[in-house]
This record gives structure tokens, C-alpha cells and sequence, in this order.
């Protein structure tokens, strides 16, 4: 059952008896972590599997157990070469993808960056903004007609969209302090933002579009943050939680912090999911701007599920890419 799943549900879980013969799917970031993991079970299940990566060497060392299952199952994989921070490489992998004859059934944005220090992509934007929501913005536009009706688009987001919204007067950080987590959240909220309007232009032929948070997860994610950072981060989660009577934190596992973006992509309801935010597996609650939350509670922001929020990011996206959808 869609809803029999949960925070510990693992990829294969969430995927048993489940056959996807015939699916052809796209994932970005499949040199690491969720990427990788979310590639594998899907190839295992029987899907097509295009895995985008920057770095092709460090992808195609990573995914071997990814052939091996893929192989076993059915299904197939290979990679494409993304740099989402890189618009020029972005075009170059969209027209690519565009020019093969099968339409995708399934594209997970799970690529992106964390807690960077501040720096530009090559087009002059933002690291984190750039890399995490306007590459994925001009790559899925200008594949949009490529996927086919019914198809589903999951852009991975993060409970961090909480750090903070978007800010659409001051992008790129020209005249407000950096703080790499705040860089991160509005970096999340603009993933989010981006699902629901998508899902809004999309929906007429079956495309919907959700986001997901995958939970907290030990992955390579954290390697731009200083030594010790990530533990005293984890202290203070743990000494909050505490202090609300509730347990510490427990990192997911890799199976289970890929299990929402599938589940999600594949398993639950379309209209379930479409323009909405989920995490462990279900549709989250929205959580009122005004009303705090802890950091191991559920929930999404209203201001990343606003739909006229959402309309106004994406005005700023195409004016910031140079490009209209």
C-alpha cells in the first residue's frame, strides 16, 4: 500500500513487487549518495536509467553496483555529463536528451550542494541558488517536452527550505550578509517553489511535480562544512529535542533517504503528490510561517507551497537565465 511507509521504509521497500519495465527515467547527481542509490533501485526494477553527473569518472566508479542490478533486473544504466553549474553544460545535456526518441517517465532533480562557501557558478550566480534551483530550472524546462504525458517530476528539497525563503530583490548575495545555510534554504524553498509551479503548468496532461525531503542523511553532502560544524549542529538538535521531550536525532540510512524520492517518483497517488512537499514517505503537513517548529519535526513552510511565491520565482529565474518557458 502507497501509505504503509514511513521514515525507516528503505528503496527496496517501497519498490517490491514493483515492475518498471519499460519506464524510462532521468536522475541528476548519481556520483554519490542518494543519486547513486536512488539510480540502482530503479535500474534494478527494471528501468531505463540516465544518471547525469559532472565529474563522469568519479560517476562511473560509484555506480557499478548500479550495472550489476540494473543487469540482474532488466533494466539498463548510463550517464550523461551535467554541470548544473554551468548553464552552457546544462543546454548542452538538455539538447542531448532531447534528441533521443524516448520520452522520460520519471525525472528525479536530486543533484545539489550544501553550506558552501560564498562563490559564484560560471554564469555569476549564487553557488548554492545557481547549482541547486536555477540548473535544474533551465535543464527541466528544456526538457520538458521530452517527458511524456503522466510523467512525474520529484526535485529534492530539504526541511533546511526552513532556514530561510527566497529572495528575489537579492539573488546572488550583492547586498545582504552570507550565511551558507541561509544560502542553502532559500536554495530549498526555490526547489520546492519550482515543483509547484511546474506541477501548475503541467498538470493539464497528467505531468504533476512534487518535492521531497529525504531526512537526514550521512552523505558527502556535508563536505563543504568546517571540521566539528556538522557535530555541533547534531548537539544542538539532540539538546532541543531534549528539551521537548522527544528522542535524538537517527540518520537515515542511504536506502532510506532515497525511499521518499521513489516512492514518490513511482509508488503513491499522482494527485497525491502533485504541487505538494513530502518527507518519510507521505504528504507533509504545511506548518504556518508564524508558528515555530523544531528541527526534527515534520512539516513545510506555507511560503514554499505559495503559488503566487512560486509564479514570482519563476518570472526571476527566466529573467536571471535569460530564457522563457
Amino acid at each position: 500500500m502507497a501509505d504503509s511507509f514511513g521514515a525507516t521504509s528503505t528503496t527496496d521497500d517501497v519498490l517490491a513487487g514493483v515492475s518498471l519495465h519499460g519506464r524510462r527515467v532521468l536522475v541528476t547527481g548519481v556520483s554519490a549518495g542518494l543519486g547513486v542509490e536512488t539510480a540502482r533501485v530503479l535500474a534494478a526494477h527494471g528501468a531505463h536509467v540516465v544518471g547525469a553527473a559532472r565529474d563522469l569518472q568519479k560517476a562511473e566508479a560509484a555506480t557499478t553496483q548500479v550495472r550489476t542490478d540494473a543487469a540482474k533486473g532488466g533494466g539498463t544504466f548510463e550517464i550523461v555529463e551535467l554541470d548544473l553549474a554551468d548553464l552552457a553544460s546544462v543546454r548542452a545535456c538538455a539538447d542531448a536528451l532531447n534528441t533521443r526518441l524516448a520520452p522520460f517517465d520519471l525525472v528525479i532533480a536530486n543533484a545539489g550542494v550544501m553550506a558552501t562557501p560564498f562563490g559564484h557558478t560560471k554564469d555569476g550566480f549564487e553557488t548554492q541558488f545557481g547549482t541547486n534551483h536555477l540548473g535544474h530550472f533551465m535543464l527541466i524546462n528544456r526538457i520538458a517536452g521530452s517527458m511524456k504525458d503522466g510523467a512525474r517530476l520529484v526535485n529534492l528539497a530539504s526541511s533546511g527550505h526552513r532556514f530561510s525563503d527566497v529572495n528575489l530583490d537579492d539573488p546572488n548575495f550583492e547586498h545582504t550578509p552570507y550565511e551558507p545555510f541561509a544560502a542553502y534554504g532559500r536554495s530549498k524553498t526555490a526547489n520546492i517553489l519550482f515543483a509547484v509551479a511546474f506541477d501548475r503548468r503541467h498538470r493539464e496532461r497528467g505531468v504533476r511535480a512534487t518535492a521531497v525531503h529525504p531526512g537526514g542523511i550521512r552523505t558527502e553532502l556535508a563536505r563543504h562544512m568546517p571540521p566539528g560544524q556538522l557535530e555541533a549542529m547534531v548537539a544542538q538538535i539532540n539538546e532541543q529535542a531534549a528539551a521537548n521531550g522527544k528522542p535524538p536525532l537517527e540518520f537515515k540510512t542511504i536506502p532510506q533517504g532515497a525511499a521518499t524520492s521513489v516512492w514518490a517518483g513511482v509508488v503513491a497517488k499522482a494527485d497525491a503528490v502533485g504541487g505538494h512537499y513530502c518527507e518519510n514517505c507521505h504528504v507533509s503537513h504545511i506548518v504556518p510561517d508564524d508558528q515555530p517548529i523544531g528541527l526534527l519535526d515534520e512539516g513545510v513552510r506555507a511560503y514554499a507551497l505559495d503559488p503566487q511565491h512560486a509564479e514570482a520565482l519563476w518570472a526571476k529565474s527566466e529573467a536571471m537565465t535569460g530564457e522563457t518557458f
